[in-house]
């Protein structure tokens, strides 16, 4: 084992749908190596996640075994091992407490975190992954607060004395692909780079919706049908309208405290731009917050040595 992977104390996994990292993690929960690859759940080869488990760790494990704790998709009912879920109000004790043990078909221990759910007007939310997240986000200074992870599916959490007191999915990103591609909605977008004057005045549209979304949502047919916006403007015009609703939505009650942004990229900016709009301070959430997570979590159970 090489000088790095000496120092190292925990191996955590952060598998997703699509993409698969995987961190070496040192005493006080920081990073020493890292792998990332496409290997999520619907990408491994034959469902043989085993396989794509070992391939992965083989050399950081071969001289040393160290624990392994997973969180993400890959305990979900299309992953390698179902697990249940805790119950919010929760945080990183409650994870620990109901990790699921498993072994590898070479003997290798595995610490599966179990998903989060929480009930909103007597129908069930649920999530797997983000949690780990949140947890590593809280320990490394973040605090109390409100949280969003921007996404297909995105989630907005309330955290309090660093566990999830609350949280709420909203299908933001894939009602924008459905409507974009297959309604009449999408007839007049035309592609392009980034369009923010179209994007800035969509945010607006959704701030002030209300329970008019789904009539303001016919906007995005007639504004360029009759010129308001043209054609270029008019899918970042959609997107807008729809993060800007999610907005008002996720901040409601929430205080005037700042919006933790936990995420990378232009879908990112995207919210801190609209978060702005609304007048909503927002800070971004440091890379790596999810090995933290698994580090605070193996800790709590008593994983590390």
């Amino acid at each position: 084992m090489n000088s790095v992977a000496s120092e190292a104390v925990l191996i955590g996994l952060d598998w997703g749908t699509s993409s698969l990292r995987a961190f070496l993690i040192g005493a006080g929960g920081d990073v020493l190596d890292e792998i990332s690859t496409s290997q999520g759940i619907m990408h491994v080869k034959g469902r043989d996640f085993d396989a794509a488990f070992h391939g992965l760790i083989q050399n950081w494990h071969s001289a040393a075994p160290l624990p392994v704790i997973a969180s993400g998709m890959i305990t979900s009912r299309n992953g390698w091992q179902e697990t249940p879920y805790v119950s919010v109000p929760a945080g990183k004790d409650a994870l620990a407490h109901a990790l699921v043990p498993f072994t590898s078909s070479k003997g290798i221990p595995v610490h599966f975190v179990t998903g989060m759910t929480a009930n909103h007007n007597g129908a069930p939310d649920v999530m797997r992954g983000e949690e780990t997240q949140i947890i590593g986000a809280a320990a490394m200074g973040l605090g109390d607060g409100l949280y969003v992870l921007p996404g297909t599916h995105s989630k907005w959490l309330v955290v309090e004395n660093g566990g999830i007191e609350d949280y709420k999915t909203y299908m933001t990103g894939e009602l924008f692909g459905a409507i974009k591609n297959h309604t009449i909605l999408g007839t007049f977008m035309e592609e392009g780079p980034f369009n923010k004057d179209g994007f800035v005045i969509g945010v607006k549209a959704g701030l002030s919706a209300g329970a008019d979304l789904l009539h303001t949502l016919f906007h995005v047919r007639t504004m360029p049908l009759f010129d308001k916006i043209t054609p270029e403007m008019t899918a970042d015009y959609l997107s807008g309208m729809l993060i800007g609703a999610e907005i008002a939505s996720g901040t409601a009650g929430g205080g005037d405290q700042p919006v933790t942004l936990v995420g990378r990229g232009d879908l990112t900016d995207r919210y801190e731009i609209a978060l702005s709009i609304a007048g909503r301070e927002s800070r971004r959430a440091p890379e790596n917050i999810c090995a933290r997570g698994h580090f605070e979590i193996a800790k709590s159970a008593g994983l590390l040595s």
